[in-house]
C-alpha cells in the first residue's frame, strides 16, 4: 500500500510541471479577444520562463514548451472547432482532432524553442530569441499560420505602435524580453531581485500605456471619400440554403440603395453574391441598378476552365466588371486540401468549397484602382492574418480593403481575433483598413490601428465612413521581417559560439 502511494506521488511529481505549464499556457491565451487580459499573458509567459530556468536539461525544456504551447493554443484557438459544426453530419467528428492536433502541432515550434534556449544556456535566457525565431518560422512554413502571436495582445497598447518599425515579430521580441525580466524577478534573490523588480515595473509601464483614442474633433483638411460597408448577417449554416439565399441577397441590395446621399464606393463582403461570376449577369444588373452609379466591390466565386477561385470584383459605375482579384493565400483543409487528389479518395474535401474539390490560388497580392479613393490592396478573409502579404504588392496602396466571411469562426473569439489582426496590419504599414464582414465585425480602422466605427457581431446593417488618411510608408513596410530575422539569427549564432568557447575552456 505504501509503495503504491509513493509511486502515485512520484508520477504526480513528474506530471506536476506539465500540468502547471498547460495551465500557464491557458492563462496566457486569455490575452487575446474576447478576454483581452494582456497582463495575464505577460505573467504567464514569465511563469513559463521561470520554470524553464529550473528545468534540468533540454529534454525537460522541450516538454515544458510543448505543454505551455498546447495550453496556450487550445485557449486562444478554441474557435477552430466552429467550422466543423456548420455541416455537423459531415465534419463534426473532426472537431476534437482539429483542436488537439492544431494545438499540439503549433506547440512543437515552442517546444523546439524552449529546448534550444536551454541548450544554449543553463538558465535558458536565449528563449526570447528562439521563441521569436519560432514565431517567424510559424508565420512562413507550410504556407504559415501566425494566428494568435503573443504580440497581438498589445494592439490596444501604445507600445503596439512599435510594429510600424519592427513588425509584429519585432514586437514579439520586445514582449518576450519583458516576460523574461519578470521571470528573473520571480526567481532571483538578494540585490539582483531588487534590480529586476525595478526593471519589471518599467516594463509593465511601457507595455501597459494605453493607446490614445482617435480625436473625433480634429479638423480634416479636405473632404474624404465616403465608403459604405455592408454587413448582411448571413449565418454560415444558412448562407447557401435555398430558403435563405434570396433573403440575404435582398438585404444586401436594400442596403446598397439606402439613403439619398450616395457614397463614393460600396463594399459587399466575401462570397456575398450567391451565384458564380460566370452566371451572375442578372445578379450584377440588379446590384448595379441599386447602386445608382456608385462602384461596388463584392465577393463571389468564379470558374476559369476547371479552376475555381474565391474572387473580389469591381463593378464600375456603368455596371461592368472592370477589375478582378483572386484570393491567393488559401486556407489549408478549408479552401483546399494538401495532397487533395489522394485524400479525396477517402472523402476528405475542403469545407469551404461548394463546387469542385477546392479552390485554386490567384497570382498574388495586387492593388485595385478605385478611382477617387485611390488604389486599394484587396485582402480576402484569411489573407489579413499574414504580415508579409500586405507589403508584397508591387506598389504601395492608399488603403487596405478587407472582404471576409467570419461566420466560419463562430460567435465567441474568432471574429474578434481576426479584427485584431487586421488592426495590426494597419499599424505595421501605416494604412487604414476598411473591413466588410458577412456577420461582423465590419469596421473602419485608421492607420494607427484604432477602430473608428464598427457594426456589432451578428447584426445586419451598413456603415457610411470617410476613408481615413494613410501615414507615410513605415519602416516595416520598407524592410519587412528580414531585419528582425537577421538579428535573431546573429544573436543565436553568437550565443552558440560563446557557449562552444566556454566548453573548450572548461577542463575535462
Amino acid at each position: 500500500m505504501a509503495d503504491a502511494v509513493m509511486r502515485g506521488r512520484g508520477r504526480w511529481g513528474r506530471l506536476r510541471p506539465v500540468a502547471l505549464a498547460i495551465g500557464l499556457g491557458g492563462v496566457a491565451g486569455l490575452g487575446h479577444p474576447p478576454f483581452d487580459l494582456w497582463p495575464l499573458t505577460l505573467v504567464a509567459f514569465a511563469g513559463a520562463f521561470a520554470l524553464l530556468m529550473q528545468t534540468a536539461g533540454w529534454r525537460a525544456a522541450f516538454w515544458l514548451g510543448l505543454s505551455f504551447g498546447t495550453g496556450y493554443f487550445a485557449v486562444s484557438l478554441n474557435w477552430i472547432v466552429e467550422p466543423f459544426f456548420v455541416d455537423p453530419l459531415r465534419h463534426a467528428w473532426m472537431a476534437p482532432f482539429a483542436i488537439v492536433f492544431l494545438s499540439v502541432g503549433l506547440s512543437l515550434f515552442w517546444a523546439a524553442a524552449f529546448a534550444l534556449g536551454k541548450l544554449l544556456s543553463p538558465s535558458g535566457w536565449p528563449v526570447v530569441l528562439t521563441m521569436t525565431g519560432a514565431e517567424l518560422v510559424r508565420a512562413y512554413i507550410l504556407t504559415g499560420f501566425p494566428w494568435a502571436m503573443p504580440a497581438y495582445v498589445l494592439v490596444d497598447r501604445m507600445v503596439g505602435q512599435v510594429a510600424s518599425f519592427v513588425g509584429s515579430h519585432g514586437l514579439n521580441l520586445l514582449f518576450l524580453s519583458a516576460a523574461l525580466i519578470l521571470a528573473h524577478f520571480i526567481t532571483q534573490r538578494g540585490r539582483k531581485r531588487g534590480a529586476f523588480a525595478v526593471a519589471s515595473v518599467v516594463a509593465l509601464l511601457v507595455l501597459g500605456w494605453p493607446m490614445s483614442a482617435p480625436n473625433s474633433t480634429a479638423s480634416i483638411p479636405d473632404v474624404r471619400p465616403i465608403v459604405r460597408l455592408i454587413q448582411p448577417n448571413a449565418p454560415q449554416h444558412q448562407k447557401w440554403d435555398r430558403e435563405y439565399v434570396g433573403i440575404f441577397f435582398e438585404r444586401l441590395v436594400r442596403f446598397t440603395s439606402a439613403g439619398e446621399a450616395r457614397p463614393d464606393l460600396i463594399v459587399w463582403p466575401e462570397t456575398a453574391v450567391p451565384v458564380l461570376l460566370n452566371y451572375a449577369d442578372e445578379s450584377l444588373e440588379i446590384i448595379a441598378k441599386s447602386a445608382r452609379g456608385v462602384p461596388v466591390v463584392l465577393g463571389l466565386n468564379r470558374f476559369e476552365g476547371n479552376r475555381l477561385y474565391n474572387t473580389a470584383v469591381l463593378l464600375d459605375s456603368a455596371g461592368s466588371v472592370s477589375a478582378i482579384y483572386d484570393k491567393h493565400h488559401l486556407v489549408p483543409f478549408g479552401e483546399y486540401i494538401p495532397l487533395g487528389d489522394l485524400l479525396s479518395w477517402f472523402g476528405v474535401t475542403g469545407m469551404a468549397s461548394r463546387d469542385g474539390d477546392g479552390f485554386s490560388a490567384g497570382p498574388g497580392p495586387t492593388v485595385m484602382d478605385l478611382g477617387v479613393l485611390g488604389k486599394a490592396l484587396l485582402l480576402i478573409c484569411y489573407e489579413a492574418v499574414f504580415p508579409q502579404d500586405v507589403r508584397a504588392t508591387p506598389e504601395r496602396p492608399e488603403f487596405i480593403l478587407h472582404l471576409t466571411n467570419d461566420a466560419w469562426f463562430g460567435n465567441f473569439s474568432g471574429p474578434f481575433q481576426h479584427l485584431s489582426q487586421a488592426r495590426m496590419r494597419a499599424i505595421e504599414n501605416g494604412l487604414p483598413v476598411l473591413r466588410a464582414a458577412n456577420t461582423g465585425v465590419s469596421a473602419a480602422i485608421d492607420a494607427h490601428g484604432r477602430v473608428l466605427a464598427a457594426l456589432d457581431l451578428n447584426t445586419e446593417g451598413y456603415l457610411d465612413v470617410p476613408l481615413p488618411e494613410a501615414r507615410p510608408a513605415t519602416l516595416y513596410t520598407q524592410s519587412g521581417d528580414k531585419p528582425v530575422a537577421a538579428i535573431v539569427v546573429l544573436l543565436l549564432l553568437l550565443t552558440g559560439w560563446r557557449k562552444g568557447g566556454r566548453m573548450r575552456l572548461t577542463p575535462s
